[in-house]
């Protein structure tokens, strides 16, 4: 059936009726379409003191952020996610409107529903009983929102770490709602990420003529033998908490439109998602080790989208885990798979975890998360920040 009129003012602790009103705005990156708006209207009657956040730099689009903290004493505890959305891709080939918010055999569809609107409401839901229960009595909560997750992640969670730090407020725990499990609610959990870099390489010779090539250079067997040799040597066999680096070749580009010159360059383009064995520096020394032995003069541009994390097993992975197991029955997997998150960026400021909804239509056309899924995303939240603040008491002789 589809879905009924949105109550005026929000109910904040429904996380659907909360997840229909942030898909309703067509927030695709960089625009805001009036989430933050949605956000900062059930948070602030919640008694949050939000801040919107503009940042802009030349050569990028303005963005929108959302910084909301209840309280004012520490610990804070943190969730961060995003309001932006991937494009629609061919509309045509939705079942769904999708920017509707219909309700289907149980699932909320359109863009957004998955990764991470969903996962949002969830929390704020979560957050709405937390504190109608008088919790916490101690500490803080804050909610960090970018619009610029799904973008080039210029203008959004960088930048407002930065503006916390410029304030000398610190996160001492961070949940990102990303979508985490592949299938079905509460099969994983995401305690760091693989580091994302990627490499330009150019082979430069000296165009010529086919049936004299002693009078000219040809960059090409150059650069067939090194992509073979970077490609064909495993980068490592893996670490306890993340499986085996991965080079892949993502294109080959010669712009040779004839069949009789020898051309003056070849390119290729090839992404590293690489453990924490590595690092952006070593992987670029191993890169150019390779070059300077296949020989001949290259031009190489590196491009970093983050470095390896990982958050070593602990107390807020921990209580993520007994939460899951708690409302769900199953055991988490603690993974370090997928692509980069914002999580990239939190990980140097606090311990951080990745715990969402289900990721299987994320992305996709009829992009959607199950209701009752929501209602137990909303649940785990709710055990998350009830354990997570009877710790900090516990520790430091304080009620939660």
């Amino acid at each position: 059936m589809a879905a009924s009129p949105l109550p005026t003012p929000l109910d904040a602790t429904d996380p659907v009726a909360l997840a229909q009103a942030l898909i309703r705005c067509a927030s695709v990156t960089p625009a805001d379409a009036g989430a933050l708006g949605v956000l900062e209207g059930v948070l602030g009657a919640l008694g949050f003191t939000c801040h919107r956040l503009p940042f802009t730099e030349e050569g990028t689009a303005p963005v929108e952020n959302l910084y909301a903290r209840l309280g004012d004493a520490g610990p804070n505890f943190c969730f961060a996610g995003h309001t932006d959305v991937v494009p629609v891709g061919d509309e045509a080939a939705w079942t769904v409107a999708p920017f509707a918010g219909d309700i289907i055999d149980g699932r909320l569809f359109g863009r957004g529903a998955s990764d991470m609107k969903g996962a949002i409401a969830a929390f704020i839901a979560a957050v709405a009983r937390h504190k109608a229960a008088g919790l916490p009595r101690t500490g803080s909560l804050s909610l960090l929102i970018t619009g610029d997750e799904e973008g080039p992640s210029i203008n959004g969670t960088r930048k407002v770490l930065g503006w916390l730090q410029d304030r000398g407020e610190a996160l001492d725990a961070c949940l990102v709602g990303e979508p985490t499990n592949p299938q079905r609610l509460g099969q994983m959990m995401k305690i760091g990420r693989r580091g994302s870099i990627t490499f330009t390489i150019t082979s430069l010779g000296a165009q010529g003529h086919v049936a004299y090539p002693h009078l000219a250079d040809n960059p090409l067997p150059r650069l067939a033998q090194a992509l073979s040799r970077l490609s064909g040597e495993p980068l490592d066999q893996g670490t306890p908490h993340f499986q085996p680096s991965s080079l892949q070749i993502t294109t080959i580009d010669v712009g040779n439109p004839t069949t009789n010159i020898i051309p003056a360059k070849g390119t290729a383009v090839f992404n590293v998602r690489f453990n924490d064995l590595h690092s952006p520096a070593s992987l670029e020394a191993h890169v150019r080790g390779v070059l300077a032995e296949v020989g001949g003069s290259w031009d190489v541009k590196v491009a970093v989208s983050g470095d390896a994390f990982l958050t070593p097993p602990g107390q807020l992975s921990a209580i993520v885990a007994e939460a899951v197991r708690s409302v769900t029955g199953l055991e988490p997997e603690l993974s370090t798979s997928g692509g980069t998150s914002d999580a990239r960026f939190i990980k140097n400021h606090c311990p951080v975890v990745e715990f969402g909804g289900v990721g299987a239509s994320m992305h996709k056309v009829d992009e959607h998360i199950a209701v009752d899924d929501l209602a137990r995303l909303t649940d785990i939240y709710a055990r998350v920040l009830a354990d997570w603040f009877a710790a900090q008491g516990a520790a430091t002789g304080t009620a939660a």
